[in-house]
């Protein structure tokens, strides 16, 4: 009986450290950027970061490269026919 006691306890011991070596450090991270947000000054940071790359998009010329512009006309040429068919 005493060996069963120390093997289950062995046991949970080994799941918790290697829960807390994987899961638990991606939890710890994901806790404290949902707090970072969460802050005034998080939010705050958030709408400057975004500012900032609207800017930098706005400056850009083209927004897409050769390749998405296919894809994406492509894309919507194929949305449009399914869309024509159904009425």
């Amino acid at each position: 009986m005493r060996n069963y006691i120390y093997k289950v306890v062995i046991f949970v011991l080994a799941i918790i450290t290697v829960f807390e070596f994987t899961i638990g450090k991606h939890l710890n991270n994901l806790n404290q950027k949902i707090n970072f947000f969460s802050t005034q000054e998080g939010r705050k940071e958030l709408v400057t970061s975004l500012k900032k790359e609207i800017k930098k998009a706005n400056e850009k010329e083209n927004y897409l490269d050769e390749e998405e512009r296919e894809l994406l006309r492509n894309f919507i040429i194929k949305i449009k026919k399914e869309l024509e068919l159904n009425n």
